[in-house]
């Protein structure tokens, strides 16, 4: 087993039957600032950052980092996906958080579920046996159901940021 932070980066683009999962480029930075700035995007993450400082903030080649997937359709970027790991001090073995934020427009076609079943399918090859969690707000009725497609099981509810949040693992 590969230890953490040894797996090669990037990997090799992923190609599923619609999508690509690939580092992230410079054509990518305007879909990233809309990611953040969108108010449907945001609803359930803290609310959409303005679109003035995201500008100026955000790199020229944004996102460029291990764990770090553009979900591409057609030559286009419409998503993103994370597999990050999560803060050892607050958990007895390692795992990694999934993460992911999809253009309002490409929602309802099932892509969030294909980029991720993929991306999880490396994580699996590249570090066998290590569980992956995922958290959403139980009021995202959307991302609930995606995580249940994708294998989650509940582990806990807590509150955070104002809202009941739900915290379901992948072994």
């Amino acid at each position: 087993m590969p230890e953490p932070g040894t797996e090669a980066w990037p990997p090799a683009p992923i190609k599923t039957e619609r999508l690509v999962l690939r580092e992230s480029e410079a054509r990518d930075r305007a879909t990233f600032i809309e990611l953040f700035a969108s108010p449907e995007v945001g609803t359930y993450i803290g609310g959409p950052q303005p679109r003035d400082a995201l500008e100026r903030a955000t790199a020229e080649v944004p996102g460029r980092r291990p764990g770090l997937f553009v979900v591409e359709l057609d030559g286009a970027m419409i998503g993103m996906i994370t597999l990050d790991p999560r803060d050892e001090k607050e958990h007895v073995r390692p795992e990694t958080e999934l993460g992911y934020l999809f253009l309002p427009h490409v929602w309802g076609h099932g892509y969030a579920a294909e980029a991720c079943a993929a991306a999880l399918g490396w994580f699996a090859r590249a570090r066998p046996g290590e569980p992956v969690v995922l958290c959403t707000q139980t009021a995202n009725d959307r991302s609930m159901r995606l995580a249940a497609k994708l294998g989650f099981t509940e582990v806990e509810r807590f509150e955070a940021y104002g809202a009941e949040q739900w915290l379901g693992a992948r072994l």
